[in-house]
């Protein structure tokens, strides 16, 4: 055999080791895969975002896999599972393949950007995974509400949904407190239950309800009220704006101002009583009623005032029959004049007497009852 041609077996042999040597390396890093379909995911600062990771084996043979992370950055927390087992290894059987839950914990205070998370498999595969940061991020708190804007009447219950969310690293606890005009009264509510405090988790929120009542007397117009979530190292504010369309007020009085009337037992009397609007919103159907003493009459002409504009009023009359078997002495009827939105009372005296024929009968059985005595002592004085 010539050197040419022993030279060329060589050079063959050396190129089929090799072949044979990167096939092998090919087939060794292929055996097993990793697999996850989300591999770039946007997410503000402080969310945690849950991976699903297949992991394959490719071969004939039990594979006992290493696996671990790269590329994370300091202070995000990443745990990887199997089930409820955190793991740093696992045995797959031939063609088969198992789940794991990566979860990736991305802290409050972190830098707007895009990093990059590799998950390896010792001597097989690598999954990269790019986690973008949306904006930078802060160590605050953040008051907010959908509806910081409502309208309503004088007696109205303003209801504000709001959320009050701890972006710090620590738990804390907030004092609620609002700057509100005199007479207003502002409750907060946490879980349907009032609160002046709640305390709230790192990263987590909290729903407050925010309740304001005006006063009776309160004015048309446009209130803004802040409120304030407060602790010893951070705050939020929150302007919240209850618009006031009108308001209602009624009175009910006589025309004199004297609540009060004398009457005769059994007898009737008509007392005219005077219905006012004091208030800046038209009333409506303004229906009247009382509450009587036992065998007592009571009406109203007219039962229901129809309408009655801002500034005016008008009159009705209550029609008042005592009991006629009433003793002297003074009585309460109270009377009330109201609508769905306001109610106005009074209460009216009525003090009743003795009829006057009973007074005349009650003289003559004094006179005669004298006569009786002087008739006596004077035919039998003498004896």
């Amino acid at each position: 055999m010539s050197a040419k041609t022993r030279l060329f077996s060589l050079f063959l042999s050396l190129t089929f080791g090799i072949m044979c040597i990167s096939i092998n390396a090919s087939m060794a890093t292929d055996s097993v895969t990793l697999y996850t379909p989300n591999t770039k995911i946007t997410v503000p600062p402080g969310e945690s975002i849950n991976y699903t990771v297949d992991v394959f084996n490719n071969s004939s043979e039990i594979k006992n896999v290493d696996l671990s992370l790269t590329g994370v950055p300091k202070s995000w927390i990443c745990t990887l599972k199997s089930g409820s087992l955190t793991i740093e290894q696992l045995s797959i059987l031939p063609h088969e393949k198992k789940s794991l839950s990566l979860t990736v914990e991305v802290p409050l205070k972190v830098n707007k950007g895009t990093y990059r998370i590799k998950l390896v498999a010792a001597g097989y595969a690598t999954l990269n995974m790019s986690v973008i940061i949306s904006e930078q991020g802060t160590f605050k708190t953040e008051f907010t509400t959908q509806q910081p804007n409502m309208q309503g009447y004088s007696n109205s219950l303003y209801t504000f949904n709001t959320n009050l969310r701890n972006m710090t690293a620590d738990k804390q606890l907030y004092a609620l407190m609002a700057d509100a005009p005199r007479g207003w009264t502002v409750t907060f509510k946490a879980n349907y239950q009032p609160v002046t405090s709640v305390n709230i988790d790192p990263n987590t929120a909290q729903n407050i309800v925010v309740e304001m009542k005006p006063p009776q007397e309160v004015g048309t117009g446009t209130y803004k009220i802040p409120v304030r979530a407060v602790t010893n190292t951070t705050s939020a504010d929150l302007d919240l704006e209850a618009v006031i369309l009108g308001t209602y007020n009624l009175a009910l009085t006589t025309p004199v101002g004297l609540v009060s009337t004398k009457m005769i037992a059994g007898e009737e009397k008509k007392v005219e009583l005077i219905v006012s609007n004091t208030g800046s919103s038209v009333l409506s159907d303004i229906k009247l009623n009382d509450t009587k003493p036992a065998n007592w009459e009571v009406s109203f002409d007219p039962k229901t005032v129809v309408s009655l504009l801002p500034g005016k009023i008008t009159s009705v009359f209550v029609i008042i029959k005592a009991n006629k078997k009433a003793i002297p002495g003074d009585y309460v009827i109270n009377l009330e004049a109201g609508t769905p939105e306001v109610i106005a009372k009074v209460a009216m005296r009525v003090s009743v007497e003795t009829p006057m024929l009973w007074g005349w009968i009650g003289v003559f059985v004094i006179m005669v009852s004298l006569g009786i005595v002087y008739y006596l002592f004077r035919k039998y004085g003498r004896r």
